[in-house]
């Protein structure tokens, strides 16, 4: 079995899921239009898609610990295809409502299992670097996603989006099929899934920092992805073209940030990466709220310092969680990536009332104190452990 391979075979997995999410945002008009429905319905169709994306990472955590990697990601993404065409074959919003709920349902599995196969097959600095390889496909799915769907939406129907995504999706399950193995250790044994399992995670000192970390971190991610582009229209006045530029420079920094993450671990301890990382995060949102409203330049280079610093943290946090949980490992992956949803979720939600109270820079004032506080209180958890390790 080529390591490599299937590094990139269960990462590919897992981008398909923020690939799909995001891939048809560009054409939600013509979505509406040819559904001669409502753009709330339509929003939905994101929304739905995102809460199930979530909601099964608490299944699909225990079940990958239970019946091992392979069947559970080939089933996951078999149900993906499946409902992929049911995408494509939808004559109303409502069938389609239903369809995606299945997708997310079935892709869940993609990145559980890929972190799990990772943290399996790779120790040390070698697993740091898959990890990097790993994050960098997943941070390439909201980049990618967009520039697709906008692609074909222009030249096709946007039913073809999802016919696109079936063809996607059975070349992944092949490739999968052919070379991934059950990559669960044999002296792992069995066990019948209880909820305690999910206590003890968040009860860990190193659990609940990674989980804390992933939420707020997500948190402030969401903050720049919905409420920048009011900046950016109402300050500078930017076209829809030039906009998505802007967001390239987060995108693009992001990936190579979960490059360079993966790469330098093992060259130094990973808590003291996360807490690095995590200050200079802090530093990037205040410098963004100094700036954002002086010039575009400086305005991109603060969003891609937050996407840069972002991005390195992301694979030591993954490494740090499947050193930890060695035998529940599935199921820590999970939690953490059913945390990180939700950030995604309450960004939105709790900025919009910040910004009915104080604008954007309440918003993005708020985020930045969280952020710190996070820090500090990881710092405070580094300080008591002392020299143990490797938990926060």
């Amino acid at each position: 079995m080529n390591r490599t391979v299937i590094v990139y075979l269960v990462s590919l997995a897992a981008f398909l899921g923020p690939f799909t999410q995001n891939i048809y945002t560009p054409i939600l008009p013509e979505v509406t239009a040819d559904f001669a429905t409502s753009s709330f319905l339509v929003n939905l169709t994101i929304s739905i898609f995102t809460f199930f994306l979530a909601m099964m990472q608490m299944v699909y955590g225990p079940l990958t610990d239970i019946k091992g990697r392979r069947h559970v990601l080939l089933a996951g993404i078999l149900l993906y295809i499946t409902a992929s065409l049911g995408c494509f074959f939808s004559n109303s919003i409502y069938v389609l409502l239903a369809f995606r709920a299945l997708q997310a349902i079935g892709i869940a599995a993609g990145s559980v299992v890929a972190a799990t196969v990772i943290g399996d097959l790779f120790e040390g600095k070698e697993r740091g670097k898959a990890m990097g390889t790993f994050q960098m496909m997943l941070s390439l799915g909201p980049v990618v996603g967009p520039i697709v769907g906008g692609f074909l939406g222009g030249r096709f129907n946007f039913h073809v989006v999802f016919l696109v995504l079936v063809f996607v999706g059975v070349l992944i399950w092949l490739g999968n099929f052919i070379f991934l193995k059950e990559t669960k250790p044999e002296n792992q044994t069995s066990k019948t899934f209880q909820i305690r399992d999910f206590v003890t995670i968040l009860r860990h000192r190193a659990g609940s920092s990674i989980i804390l970390l992933g939420f707020i971190q997500y948190y402030a991610l969401y903050n720049f992805l919905v409420f920048l582009p009011g900046i950016l229209t109402e300050r500078y006045g930017l076209s829809a073209e030039e906009k998505g530029l802007v967001y390239l420079a987060l995108s693009c920094m992001i990936v190579v940030g979960s490059f360079i993450g993966g790469r330098i671990q093992g060259y130094w301890k990973d808590r003291h990466i996360i807490l690095a990382t995590s200050y200079c995060t802090v530093l990037s949102i205040f410098l963004f709220l100094l700036v954002s409203y002086i010039s575009i330049p400086l305005l991109i280079l603060a969003i891609a310092l937050f996407g840069l610093f972002l991005g390195t943290s992301l694979p030591v946090q993954m490494t740090l969680l499947t050193y930890v949980f060695q035998a529940n490992r599935s199921t820590a992956i999970g939690v953490y990536n059913f945390f990180r949803y939700m950030g995604m979720a309450f960004g939105p939600m709790v900025g919009s009332l910040l910004f009915s109270l104080g604008r954007y820079r309440l918003v993005y004032g708020f985020a930045d104190a969280v952020f710190l506080a996070c820090s500090l209180l990881l710092t405070m958890r580094v300080v008591r452990l002392g020299k143990q390790a490797p938990s926060i």
